[in-house]
């Protein structure tokens, strides 16, 4: 996993309680549901990224 896709993926996860938090706040039940899926696909893409690494150091080790 890059930097980049580090560094997207966190600042995707900071937008989502950003607007998370202002929904909250405000009382936008839309805004809330939009940052928690945020949130949710940041997440879903790191864990995705891990596997693809997992992959790619199992076929590593077997090509050896």
């Amino acid at each position: 996993m890059g930097v980049d896709d580090r560094f997207q993926n966190k600042a995707e996860d900071l937008g989502g309680r950003a607007k998370e938090t202002i929904g909250d706040i405000t009382d936008d039940d839309e805004l809330k549901a939009e940052g928690a899926t945020d949130q949710l696909k940041a997440k879903a893409k790191d864990v995705g990224e891990s596997v693809k690494d997992l992959g790619d150091s199992v076929k590593d080790r077997f090509s050896k």
